[in-house]
């Protein structure tokens, strides 16, 4: 498969992921874009058009980190989750982008929920 079908294939899996739901004040969107060597996940009030809290694997604190690319995304989702907490939030809608739920996407999930978010 090639590089123009393959970024194509994933662009109409998330405009009808895209499609089917939408993040509010109360229950903000998580949004994942993922990168060959980092992720980026942020909280985004749709109704506003706002962002309202981001991390990544570029953060300072993070990239000092040792370890796979999996282990760093469940320390993003940890991240995210302590920064959602500080603005009063608990729940989000998890937005893959496009991307399987498998492997650096599901570790981000997976760190997301043990910090204290639901979805």
């Amino acid at each position: 498969m090639n590089s123009k079908t393959k970024t194509a294939r994933r662009q109409r899996i998330r405009y009808t992921i895209r499609q089917k739901l939408s993040g509010v004040a109360q229950k903000p969107r998580l949004s994942v874009f993922r990168s060959n060597n980092d992720i980026y996940v942020q909280l985004i009030d749709d109704s506003k058009g706002q962002t309202l809290a981001s991390a990544s694997s570029r953060d300072k604190d993070i990239q000092a980190q040792k370890g796979t690319k999996s282990e760093k995304s469940k320390l993003v989702g940890q991240v995210i989750a302590r920064k959602a907490s500080d603005l009063g939030l608990t729940e989000v809608v998890f937005d893959r982008g496009g991307y399987l739920y498998h492997g650096r996407v599901k570790a981000l999930a997976d760190g997301a929920r043990e910090g204290g978010l639901k979805f």
